[in-house]
């Protein structure tokens, strides 16, 4: 996967991501609000493949799993980070959200073109020529990631396993 940067700084909260006044609003409509406290301007300038790269702690906070649903919706293709809050972590990789956890994000700057490889745990910063290291993820999770996200690949599992018998 690759696409454009945004970057954004440390502890970037759940309330951020899913701001607490719109969370009985369906998630399309919550999703315009993502980020709106750090970048106002963020939910309307994102597109589908878009990459956000933040730094420590990102999804800190409350349990909400719409936190990673609004990026979901609003086509974010990868979250970087230096570390993520483990339940945003668990709640992004359930719903297909991919992740990767990067130490290096300094040299990955907003608008900047990245391709991310989940599987080699790899960051290409293509605008700057640079190969950046991160955390792989284990095969299992790439493939709960590739069939969508937890239940999608519960679902495909007990099809199979209902055809084999």
């Amino acid at each position: 996967m690759s696409g454009r940067v945004f970057v954004f700084g440390d502890n970037i909260d759940t309330d951020a991501l899913a701001p607490g006044r719109y969370m009985k609003a369906p998630i399309e409509e919550l999703a315009q609000h993502c980020l709106e406290a750090v970048d106002p301007g963020f939910a309307s300038a994102v597109r589908p493949g878009d990459v956000v790269v933040a730094g420590r702690n990102f999804g800190l906070g409350s349990s909400r799993e719409q936190a990673a649903q609004a990026l979901k919706v609003l086509g974010v293709s990868a979250v970087i980070a230096k570390s993520f809050g483990g339940i945003f972590l668990r709640n992004a990789l359930n719903l297909g959200l991919p992740v990767m956890v990067c130490p290096e994000i300094d040299d990955i700057h907003p608008n900047d073109r990245v391709t991310v490889d989940l599987a080699r745990g790899e960051i290409t910063n293509e605008s700057r020529g640079v190969v950046l290291s991160g955390e792989a993820l284990p095969g299992f999770l790439l493939e709960m990631l590739a069939d969508g996200g937890l239940v999608p690949h519960l679902e495909k599992k007990l099809a199979s396993k209902r055809k084999t018998g």
